[in-house]
C-alpha cells in the first residue's frame, strides 16, 4: 500500500486541495478509457486464476486427501514468481510494458491450457506420477505472475494522470476483489457440477480474453526510464529506495507478515471437507466470502479520500483482520464462518488499497517498475509461501491450531510493525506525495 509534505493531490496549494475534495468524483478514473479497459481485462483474468485457485486446491485435495500438497502448490507457484519479480521491476523499466502484460498473460494461457490437458488424466496418471504434472503448470504460472505484477501495476500509470492515482487503487482493488468473490463461486459450481475439465475450459478462455483485450489500447511511444546501469545496480538501486522509504516498507511488511501467518483461506478446501462437511459448491461460498466484504469495502474506498492518521487505520484494520482469524478458527457453524470470512476480507481490504496507494503515490515513476516488483515479491511472499506455512503447520499442529497460531503471529506483528515503523504510525493522507 517522500519525506516532503506536500498536498495528496499534486503541487495544488492546501486550500485548492479541500475544495477539490469536496467535489471528489469516485468515477474520475474509470472515465479513462484505456483504464477502463484494463480494469475488464483485470477482472476477465482474476475470475480465471481465483477459479484456478479454488479447482487446483480442490483436485489436489481430492487426489491425495492431505493438506501438506496443497500448502506446497503454493511454494511450487512462489518460487518462480520470486525468482523473476525480482528482475522484472528491471525489465518494467526498460522496456515496454503493455507488452510485458500481453506476453505474461500469454504464458498464463498455455499454463491454463496444461492444466485442463490433465484433468482427465490425472486420476490415471496420479499413482505413478503423484500430482507433479499439476505442480510443473502451477510452476509456470508462477513464472508469468511474477512478470505480471510489476508490468501491470507499474502500467497503471501511464494510462492515468497522477491524481487518479488513489481512485484507480480503489477501483483496482474492488475489481480484484469481485473478481475474487467470482471466481471462487464459478469455479466451486462448475467443478462440482459441470466437472473440473469444464471449469479449466473457462479458466483458459477468461485468460485469452483478458490477453488479447489489452490489444485495444493504443501502444505509446517507449520512453526509457531509467539511466544506463547494469542489472544488478538497477535491482539494489529499487531495494534502496523502499528501504529508505520507511512508510513503503511499512506498509509492505505489515500485509507481508499478516498475510504470511493469516492465511486461513488456504486452508478452506479442509474446512470444507472436514469441518463444515459441504462440497465444491459451499467451498466456492467459504472462498469467495472474503471478497464479498473485500468489494463492499473497495466500493466505499472510491467514495472516500485518504485523510487523517492512515498509518494508524493501516495497523488497526490489520489488528482486526488478526481477531477475525482467531474467531474463524474456533468456529464451527459455517453460517457463522462465512460472517467472518466477510469481515476477514473486509479488514484485509483496507490494507491493500492503503497499501496501493501508498507505493504508487510516492514512488517516483523512473522507479515504479522495480518497486512493484518489490511489492510484487512481497505479495507473492505473503500468498503462495503463505499457503505452504499454513499447508506445513496444519501437518504439524493439526488443522484449528494451526490457523489459531496464524491469528496470534498476525497480532504480534501489528505490534512489531507499530513499534518499529514510527512514519507509518504518523503517516497521514495529504502527505503521501514525492
Amino acid at each position: 500500500m517522500p519525506d516532503s509534505k506536500v498536498s495528496h493531490s499534486g503541487s495544488r496549494p492546501p486550500e485548492a486541495d479541500d475544495a477539490s475534495s469536496k467535489r471528489h468524483d469516485p468515477y474520475a478514473a474509470l472515465r479513462v478509457r484505456d483504464f477502463r479497459i484494463l480494469v475488464l481485462t483485470r477482472l476477465a483474468i482474476t475470475i480465471a486464476s481465483q477459479m484456478e485457485v479454488v479447482v487446483v486446491r480442490y483436485q489436489v485435495y481430492g487426489l491425495t486427501h492431505d493438506p501438506l500438497p496443497i500448502g506446497i502448490a503454493g511454494l511450487v507457484e512462489a518460487i518462480p514468481a520470486l525468482i523473476i519479480a525480482l528482475f522484472a521491476g528491471h525489465v518494467a523499466d526498460r522496456m515496454d510494458r503493455r507488452k510485458l502484460v500481453i506476453f505474461s498473460r500469454a504464458v498464463l494461457i498455455f499454463s491454463a491450457g496444461g492444466l485442463l490437458a490433465l484433468a482427465n488424466v490425472m486420476p490415471t496418471l496420479y499413482p505413478t506420477t503423484g500430482i507433479w504434472p499439476i505442480y510443473a503448470m502451477i510452476f509456470i504460472a508462477g513464472a508469468a505472475s511474477g512478470l505480471l505484477s510489476p508490468a501491470s501495476f507499474a502500467y497503471n500509470s501511464e494510462v492515468l494522470p497522477k491524481e487518479l492515482y488513489a481512485n484507480g487503487a480503489a477501483w483496482n482493488s474492488s475489481t480484484w476483489q469481485t473478481g475474487a468473490i467470482l471466481g471462487p463461486t464459478i469455479g466451486g459450481l462448475i467443478a462440482g457440477f459441470a466437472g473440473i475439465s469444464t471449469a479449466y475450459t473457462v479458466d483458459v478462455v477468461l485468460t485469452a480474453v483478458a490477453a488479447f483485450s489489452v490489444f485495444l489500447i493504443p501502444a505509446r511511444p517507449f520512453e526509457r526510464r531509467v539511466k544506463e546501469e547494469s542489472g544488478v545496480q538497477s535491482i539494489i538501486a529499487g531495494w534502496k529506495f523502499v528501504f529508505k522509504h520507511q512508510p513503503i516498507l511499512g506498509a509492505i511488511s505489515l500485509d507481508l507478515f499478516a498475510v504470511l501467518f493469516g492465511g486461513a483461506v488456504a486452508m478452506l478446501p479442509v474446512y470444507a471437507q472436514d469441518i463444515f462437511h459441504v462440497g465444491p459448491e459451499g467451498l466456492g461460498l467459504l472462498q469467495a466470502a472474503p471478497s464479498v466484504g473485500a468489494v463492499i469495502v473497495s466500493v466505499l474506498f472510491t467514495h472516500y479520500r485518504l485523510r487523517g492518521n492512515v498509518g494508524r487505520q493501516i495497523l488497526l484494520t490489520v489488528a482486526a483482520f488478526g481477531i477475525t482469524i482467531v474467531l474463524f478458527a474456533i468456529s464451527r457453524n459455517i453460517y457463522v464462518a462465512l460472517a467472518l470470512l466477510v469481515l476477514y476480507g473486509a479488514t484485509d481490504s483496507v490494507s491493500v488499497i492503503i497499501r496501493s496507494t501508498v507505493v504508487q503515490m510516492m514512488t517516483p515513476d523512473a522507479m515504479r517498475g522495480r518497486v512493484a516488483a518489490i511489492n510484487s515479491m512481497f505479495i507473492i511472499t505473503s500468498n503462495e509461501i503463505g499457503a505452504f506455512e499454513s499447508g506445513a503447520a496444519a501437518k504439524l499442529m493439526g488443522l484449528v491450531p494451526s490457523v489459531l497460531f496464524g491469528g496470534a503471529m498476525t497480532l504480534l506483528t501489528v505490534g512489531f510493525v507499530a513499534l518499529a515503523a514510527p512514519k507509518l504510525r504518523a503517516l497521514r493522507g495529504e502527505h503521501m506525495e514525492q
